[in-house]
């Protein structure tokens, strides 16, 4: 495995459960790839703050695997809960809110059945503001669920972003079975979560992780092994394919973590903002147990990719302190920018086709599954999907 992000430990953990040993090469410090753990000014922190929710059954179900803890996620029965006193509060929310508009409830729900009598399935072409708008969704519900939730799961403003993979997430969360709309929040670092525990389960069963060992060129692998899973990011693809790597757009998520003295909190472990700068800001004191610190999240592109992080760290401080009148000053503030964080997930999203003249050479990542959007879950099952190819 060439990468021990999700993808390439979810693959490598699927080959060690069936006895095959595996060698995992990974050029970063830790695992965990574009969702990891980092080290700056001392302090551990994510390069991202991750939802998860419960129908990301493969990631779940690996997490299990190799032993990683219920009480690593924190989990919460869908609620999204808004700065400005909105609230929406489970799958009936919908119809119970009284401050979304009785014919948009209404719409919603047609909206719901007409998506269920297709199947969930919709025009290629089609993006997400189209879909809205074409239901009248794009009032008070839109504003406060549709678009938050496109944006969250796709990394895509609904602009640009596929109605039919919105549609697939849309299928298997809340029209999903029981628990599979459920909020997971992280309550250890995103490589504790599932690619370190995904490690010792590898070596504990002969095989090998080594991280800061960086892969230029595959012939000398191929040469030692069998089968070469490669699962590194598709920005790291040029580097190591040339012409033959697809290209790609991308689209950033820029996480800014504020540190208030211990005492300061937010109302909620996770707080929207619906007109703000900030979409989501979570409470690291509730979920990690760091006290005082905030961690604001900024999804898709926007004007904020052309402030400094001076200026980043100020606006979201701002925003906060609009909301929490009584917030001091931050002692510390930190920008984290994953300016390719994940691969743009437009209409008639296409899985990439990587031209390779060799079997023994195989893909894996977010950005390869045909129906999910770019997310932890599309990695573990695209690894899961490398694995399974690499055994027939």
């Amino acid at each position: 495995m060439v990468g021990a992000g999700y993808a390439g430990m979810a693959a490598a953990v699927t080959l060690a459960g069936r006895g095959v040993p595996v060698t995992v090469f990974e050029s970063g410090p830790v695992p965990g790839g574009r969702a990891r753990r980092v080290t700056t000014d001392g302090r551990e922190l994510d390069n991202g703050q991750h939802i998860l929710i419960g129908a990301y059954t493969e990631l779940l179900r690996l997490m299990r695997e190799v032993g990683v803890p219920a009480g690593a996620l924190l989990r919460l029965p869908l609620e999204l809960r808004y700065a400005d006193g909105f609230r929406l509060k489970g799958r009936l929310g919908l119809l119970l809110s009284g401050r979304i508009p009785l014919r948009e409830r209404l719409d919603a729900v047609r909206f719901m059945l007409f998506l269920k009598k297709r199947a969930f399935k919709l025009p290629a072409e089609l993006s997400v503001q189209a879909l809205l708008l074409a239901h009248r969704q794009n009032g008070v519900i839109g504003h406060y669920l549709w678009r938050p939730l496109c944006v969250s799961a796709l990394n895509t403003p609904p602009e640009q972003a596929s109605a039919q993979v919105f549609a697939t997430v849309l299928r298997d969360s809340l029209a999903g079975g029981a628990g599979a709309s459920d909020l997971l929040l992280p309550r250890v670092d995103l490589s504790r979560l599932f690619p370190e525990p995904a490690a010792d389960y590898v070596r504990a069963r002969g095989g090998e992780v080594r991280t800061g060992a960086p892969v230029r060129e595959f012939a000398s692998l191929q040469r030692e092994f069998t089968r070469v899973i490669v699962a590194v990011g598709p920005h790291q693809l040029k580097a190591l394919l040339g012409e033959a790597a697809p290209e790609f757009e991308y689209q950033p998520i820029y996480t800014c973590y504020l540190q208030y003295p211990g005492t300061a909190a937010l109302p909620a472990p996770m707080l929207g903002f619906a007109d703000a700068l900030v979409q989501w800001a979570f409470d690291r004191a509730a979920l990690t147990g760091e006290r005082g610190l905030i961690a604001c999240v900024i999804r898709a592109q926007g004007d904020h990719q052309q402030m400094t992080q001076e200026e980043l760290a100020a606006a979201c401080h701002r925003e906060l302190k609009a909301a929490l009148p009584d917030l001091p000053d931050p002692q510390w503030s930190r920008v984290i920018a994953e300016k390719r964080a994940t691969v743009a997930c437009g209409p008639k999203k296409e899985i990439p086709e990587i031209r390779m003249n060799d079997e023994n050479l195989l893909f894996a990542g977010d950005y390869l599954d045909p129906d999910y959007p770019p997310t932890l879950e599309a990695a573990v099952r695209s690894g899961i999907r490398a694995a399974n190819a690499a055994l027939r």
